[in-house]
């Protein structure tokens, strides 16, 4: 067993050894962040006019999609409207280059974070992206490099074994015979993206409100929220950094259910990644696994616990979790791949992530207003009972499935307006946390869709409770009570008596939430029964 294994989630015998004191590249990784972070307020700040050229073309592609739709299906409404101008943008941003593909395939995979007709359409940007010539992919790996592609690689595919907005990924050998995947950055993204931003800045403030598909989303936050994201995926040493940091939080939780690919210790650029091949399942493919003797529903459970652990207690997780980004090894631990998009939490933040997670393990409204809050998503100042008031968390919750459309879509924008009155907002970290949970959820239906989930919650909760239950009550400020698990507000949101026995599976959840679409889609049919309000 390689060495390494001792301190991160690595393979068992890797290509190489990594000694973390001798990484030539991670020495300047936190001066790259730092610079990162002081340039944001520039790349986003609203110019009197930004890069003309690019400009035009973005309104033109963007007029053209927006004005088409309001004189053909705009003028219906409905969801077949909103599905016209989700598809729309799409195409326009497929042809506005990588920037809006990029930005388009965060929003493909915030399901329940943005409109399910956005998430839909622009899900198929995924794979549609072209890819470098291969004389374009050689000569940024030999200008970051400094050496020509033979004297490093004995072989080298020219053809990308993927190709993302970003970069391409190809698989090669090293001269010293390791099998390898290396990353290229596309040559000319990093300037387009600079300038995308600012025309991206100018424009959103004038989207606020006037199309269905941006109402919720907030248009000018999710440039911010992009900008922020993207501007680190620039830079290849802070990814390879982010494998090792979440590659250690696992190995110090005793967390062995992941895999992270170890990255070369020499053959890391702003624009090269050179990393360990790691060869497995394909997540999704759960028939495969379960053919091959894999117990799908533990690889759930081990993929919930570790996400939940690094962001509890290291700060540090995978912001990007989907199905393309990660593989199940023939030993049933899951592969992590490409780290570009990691959250990190800053102390106090991650002490309210958990005090987060625990208030609504034990549903208490005001510690989860108060760990929001102290994430930055309410305002210091925020008025946090009143707020409980506004928002009618004080009452019963209300079981959405014996709502028409009509009463749906009034509770869903009231909602939105006292968060947006309280001045509510959407920090990174919290929308990569929220987006890795809306995959978890997902992987349980095509993993294990007959899980007991009320079952499988408390088993998570005695997990955390046994390993760390005295740093949990400290940090939470549990004050001498008992973490006492509460899981009446979800009983009751899927229309199910908080006081019953029994259990709910998460192909019964999908069958209500079959329901909700159903209803959302036929306006003004008659409500059924809704749950009384105290």
């Amino acid at each position: 067993m390689s060495d390494d294994v001792a301190w991160a989630a690595f393979t068992d015998d890797g290509p190489w050894v990594l000694d973390p004191d001798a990484l030539a590249w991670e020495a300047e990784v936190p001066a790259h962040r730092a610079a990162i972070a002081a340039s944001l307020p520039e790349l986003t700040r609203r110019v009197a006019l930004p890069p003309g050229r690019r400009l035009a073309v973005t309104l033109r592609r963007l007029g053209w999609a927006i004005g088409s739709w309001r004189l053909g299906k705009g003028r219906a409404g409905g969801p077949a409207s909103r599905a016209d101008l989700a598809r729309r943008l799409r195409v326009a941003a497929e042809a506005l280059g990588p920037s809006y593909i990029k930005l388009g395939q965060i929003v493909s995979s915030g399901q329940g974070l943005f409109p399910d007709e956005l998430v839909e359409e622009f899900s198929l940007l995924r794979d549609r992206v072209q890819p470098e010539p291969f004389a374009v992919v050689r000569r940024v790996v030999e200008e970051d490099l400094g050496r020509p592609l033979d004297e490093v690689f004995a072989t080298f595919e020219r053809r990308p074994l993927a190709a993302a907005s970003i970069a391409q990924v190809h698989l090669a050998r090293l001269v010293t015979g390791e099998e390898v995947v290396v990353k290229v950055q596309r040559p000319t993204v990093a300037d387009r993206v600079r300038a995308d931003l600012r025309v991206m800045s100018w424009i959103a403030p004038y989207l606020v409100g006037r199309i269905p598909v941006a109402a919720l989303a907030n248009p000018p936050a999710l440039v911010e929220l992009f900008a922020e994201t993207i501007a680190e995926e620039l830079d290849f040493r802070l990814e390879a950094d982010n494998m090792i940091a979440v590659g250690r939080s696992f190995a110090e939780l005793g967390q062995r259910g992941y895999v992270v690919p170890r990255p070369h210790p020499d053959l890391v650029t702003r624009r090269v990644l050179v990393m360990e091949r790691l060869q497995g399942f394909a997540f999704d493919d759960a028939a495969t696994m379960r053919d091959a003797g894999i117990d799908t529903t533990e690889v759930v459970r081990t993929g919930m616990i570790g996400f939940l652990e690094g962001a509890m207690f290291h700060g540090v997780f995978h912001g990007d979790l989907h199905s393309g980004n990660l593989l199940v090894l023939p030993d049933g631990r899951t592969g992590l791949l490409d780290f570009g998009i990691t959250g990190r939490l800053p102390e106090h933040e991650r002490q309210a992530f958990l005090r987060l997670l625990v208030g609504a393990s034990m549903n208490d409204i005001r510690t989860q207003l108060g760990a929001l809050r102290d994430l930055g998503a309410l305002p210091p100042d925020a008025d946090l009972p009143s707020l409980v008031v506004e928002l009618g968390l004080d009452q019963a919750p209300v079981d959405p499935t014996t709502l028409t459309a009509d009463e749906l879509t009034a509770e869903i924008q009231r909602v939105v307006k006292a968060l947006l009155g309280s001045g509510a907002k959407l920090p990174k970290s919290l929308m990569l946390f929220v987006k890795d949970l809306v995959f978890l959820d997902g992987a349980i239906a095509t993993l294990a869709p007959d899980l007991d989930l009320f079952a499988e919650i408390a088993t998570i909760a005695m997990y955390f409770n046994e390993r760390h239950g005295a740093r949990i009550a400290a940090e939470a400020g549990l004050a001498g009570r008992a973490w006492d698990l509460d899981l009446s507000a979800l009983k009751s949101s899927v229309g199910i008596d908080p006081d019953a026995e029994g259990s709910l599976t998460h192909r019964e959840v999908r069958q209500r939430r079959q329901v909700i679409q159903r209803r959302m889609g036929g306006r003004g049919r008659p409500g059924l029964r809704r749950t009384r309000r105290q």
